[in-house]
């Protein structure tokens, strides 16, 4: 008779080390208990690092198709726990399937053999017995998980874009200072009033890898189950990701998705409020108030008609009567073409109405709110004070950020050159064959002339940004110009202003408009 022999390294089991070394008794356990029987080994089956309820085992799968096909006679197992830990897959294959297909199944330490009539049950039993075991080892695996979440440890495989594990201490995360730069520039960019996909376009055009591609560069195995094809780029979505992150602030987020149950490799998300959070654990790239703003841009940044164009009080101006958003609407006037805000309540051509229209012109709005913020900074601040609000100019930021890259790049450049050096006396001294070193030469060549490009890229923009930045932030100059009647920009709008309230217009023709100030 022909015997398949399938042995199984658990995943579950608790001394890894110890279970690597029985997968071998495994074999020459049931290699003679086949040979004492005087059945011919077919073909040994071994699943390595695999869980018992797992049905994508690759050598498991394997064996079914050929027990399918009928090429042995006889399934020959340690235990029926190392066969399935799943109930489903011990009926469906055991007492359906096998039987269907001819096949016996044996084990050699619990002796189960579908031979001897009257073991049905004691094998549902042990089967039974198996699944509520790695129930009850998932569930005390997810508490010492969540323990660990609960203090703040790291538990996680493959860190946040701009931080990479801590080398002397486990489940504790440091900052990457190449990708915290990037991280940097991409709020910067973000508040100066560049949109997501302006910020993705900036940074693909030089060359800057995306986070994946940048952590498989420094030798990660991750991969982005949604990026497939992205050829390394930046998108939109990415951006929103990383401005939305509070990690970025030093406060460790865990557990945002969740599996169904032991038995299933689907995720769902889990609710914001049911996360794990816990305050500096670790430095922080991005300050609150940076962060914050960011938050707040995101939440009102919106396309309020189809031109795709978003005003600089868009989100803000809400109705004094009912507290709704005004929203912005156009219309042809004196064979121009206006823009106005007005209720979102207020529905043409449907009654009742749920409140007024409160229209008003944006322009005029928007001439009034600039009015009331040079006012307002005339009163209250100086410059001086002005620069507590400016992040480090952006020209500095990015020449910083761009001498640690040409120093990464060129740490690398020379890694490759003594990897390419290497590669050439192992080839001259038989180590590699011609096949081999043919193929790893051209992917080092490859891999070189990448940084090549990307640090001839970092040079030319270091040397487009000239000589020293003049003194003060981004922010700092735009209200400078807005204090000598520059117009405003949406980025000082969101520094300065929570809410503008919009009344209805009285039968004199007067509104009450009232600004909510953030400081």
């Amino acid at each position: 008779m022909r015997c398949a022999v399938y042995c199984r390294l658990s995943k579950e089991d608790e001394d890894r080390h110890a279970e690597s070394e029985s997968i071998q008794n495994q074999k020459s356990l049931l290699v003679r208990y086949a040979v004492e029987r005087g059945w011919d080994i077919y073909k040994i089956y071994s699943d390595e690092d695999y869980s018992g309820v797992d049905r994508d085992r690759p050598e498991f799968c394997a064996m079914l198709s050929d027990a399918r096909d009928k090429k042995f006679d006889i399934v020959l197992c340690k235990t029926q726990s190392r066969f399935t830990r799943d109930m489903e897959l011990l009926e469906t294959y055991v007492h359906r399937q096998f039987p269907l297909w001819g096949i016996r199944f044996v084990t050699a330490v619990d002796h189960i053999d579908t031979d001897i009539k009257g073991g049905k049950k004691f094998r549902q039993i042990n089967g039974l017995v198996n699944e509520w075991y790695l129930e009850d080892l998932s569930d005390n695996i997810r508490a010492v998980f969540d323990h660990k979440r609960r203090n703040g440890q790291y538990i996680g495989g493959f860190p946040v874009y701009g931080y990479q594990k801590d080398p002397e201490r486990k489940n504790h995360l440091i900052v990457d200072a190449y990708a915290a730069e990037i991280v940097r520039e991409i709020f910067s960019l973000y508040l100066a009033g560049l949109g997501k996909q302006k910020i993705a376009e900036r940074l693909n055009g030089r060359h800057v890898l995306n986070p994946t591609q940048y952590k498989q560069s420094k030798g990660s195995t991750y991969v982005n189950a949604h990026a497939v094809g992205d050829r390394g780029l930046w998108n939109r979505t990415t951006i929103g990701r990383i401005l939305k992150n509070e990690m970025y602030l030093g406060t460790m987020v865990q557990g945002r998705r969740k599996k169904i149950s032991y038995k299933s490799k689907q995720l769902i998300d889990v609710p914001p409020e049911d996360w794990f959070r816990v305050e500096g654990t670790h430095e922080a790239v991005i300050d609150r108030h940076t962060f914050d703003t960011a938050g707040q841009l995101m939440r009102t940044r919106t396309r309020t008609d189809g031109t795709g164009e978003t005003h600089i009080l868009s989100g803000r101006v809400r109705c004094l009567d009912c507290g709704g958003i005004l929203c912005k609407t156009s219309r042809n006037y004196e064979n121009r073409r206006r823009s106005y805000l007005r209720c979102k309540l207020y529905t043409v051509g449907k009654t009742p109405r749920l409140c007024t229209g409160h229209s008003i012109r944006l322009d005029a709005l928007t001439g009034l709110a600039e009015e009331k913020i040079r006012a307002y900074l005339d009163r209250y601040y100086t410059i001086g004070d002005i620069s507590r609000f400016a992040d480090t100019d952006p020209r500095e930021t990015r020449r910083a950020a761009l001498e640690r890259e040409l120093l990464w790049l060129n740490g690398q450049l020379r890694r490759r050159a003594a990897a390419l050096q290497t590669l050439y006396l192992d080839r001259a001294s038989g180590l590699l064959e011609e096949a081999q070193f043919v193929e790893l030469l051209d992917a080092f060549q490859a891999e070189k002339q990448s940084l090549r490009e990307r640090l001839d890229a970092a040079e030319a923009e270091r040397a487009a940004l000239g000589g020293e930045a003049p003194s003060g932030g981004v922010t700092v100059e735009r209200i400078t110009r807005l204090l000598e009647a520059a117009p405003a920009s949406r980025a000082l709008v969101s520094l300065l202003i929570d809410t503008i309230e919009v009344g209805e217009k009285r039968p004199t023709g007067q509104r009450d408009i009232h600004i909510r100030w953030l400081f």
